[in-house]
């Protein structure tokens, strides 16, 4: 068991707060059983991984877990309240491959919550992945990991730079507050399978005919910081630039996060399907159905 702060394992656990040993080292932390539960479940192998002794079982008996006491794995923890279990994963870098109908790229967001937040609803709501501009905040540090809830195993970020985003074959739907056409007027011609709305002729893809397999144009859905927005260049790349309407005296504006989620599940389409399905009396919905009159 390891006792001592000191150690050159548990040293070495401390540094990847830092971003810049985590981008040197290839390698991030993700504390907490759960989120180790979903890295092993997505086959990602740990290169380290520290529990406590009251360790879940299925954890702590593994080969590859080391034993640390309790206080000092507490000193290691980069979110302040202690976990019994951190492993350690190398990051992984995958090409964008445009295999998907819905994807969702960030340019500018500064905040780690909220990239992590994004991969979770991304993973919730579309088969594509969360692309990142070169001046989003780390994916894999330890704020985004944890707000992810092991999105980030199921499905890695890409990223890309504005220019690369410009010039990909996909339909980009851009967010801007000031835009006349709303999220959910587009929602609902990709759903018809529609190309027009309102008199506005769209790049949306019409239907496929019966009998032709869907080789609609993947749509990319694009999200700026709150405050700056979306760069000139990629405004003026957008395929469609919509808005998602609010009511009079609220917000000025919504929190990337939060409207990237918003469009995310306007734009899921049929994989949302099951989503809106009916469900059972009382099932899947944390509502108990009750027989009393």
């Amino acid at each position: 068991m390891i006792t001592s702060s000191q150690n050159e394992q548990i040293k070495e656990l401390r540094k990847l707060r830092d971003k810049k040993h985590r981008s040197r080292s290839g390698l991030f932390a993700a504390e907490g059983e759960d989120l180790v539960a979903a890295a092993l479940a997505a086959a990602w192998e740990p290169r380290a991984l520290f529990c406590t002794e009251d360790s879940p079982t299925e954890l702590v008996s593994r080969d590859d877990a080391v034993l640390v006491d309790a206080d000092v794995l507490d000193g290691a923890s980069a979110l302040g309240s202690g976990s019994r279990v951190i492993g350690v994963f190398e990051q992984r870098e995958p090409s964008l491959e445009l295999n998907f109908s819905l994807a969702v790229y960030l340019e500018g967001i500064a905040d780690p919550g909220n990239i992590g937040t994004v991969m979770r609803s991304a993973l919730a709501f579309s088969d594509g992945p969360v692309i990142l501009s070169p001046d989003c905040a780390d994916p894999y540090s330890p704020k985004a990991v944890r707000a992810c809830m092991g999105a980030v195993f199921a499905r890695p970020p890409v990223r890309c730079d504005v220019a690369q985003v410009a010039e990909l074959p996909v339909r980009r739907v851009a967010l801007d507050g000031a835009a006349p056409l709303a999220l959910h007027e587009l929602a609902r011609v990709d759903a018809a399978g529609l190309n027009a709305v309102s008199g506005i002729t769209l790049a949306t893809p019409a239907a496929p005919a019966p009998g032709e397999s869907n080789t609609a144009t993947p749509t990319v859905i694009c999200i700026g910081a709150e405050r700056a927005g979306l760069s000139r260049q990629l405004l003026a790349a957008a395929d469609e630039t919509v808005s998602i309407p609010m009511r009079a005296g609220g917000p000025e504006s919504l929190n990337a996060a939060i409207a990237a989620s918003i469009a995310l599940y306007e734009l899921g389409g049929a994989l949302q399907s099951a989503v809106h399905e009916a469900p059972a009396p009382g099932a899947g919905t944390g509502i108990t159905a009750s027989t009393e009159k």
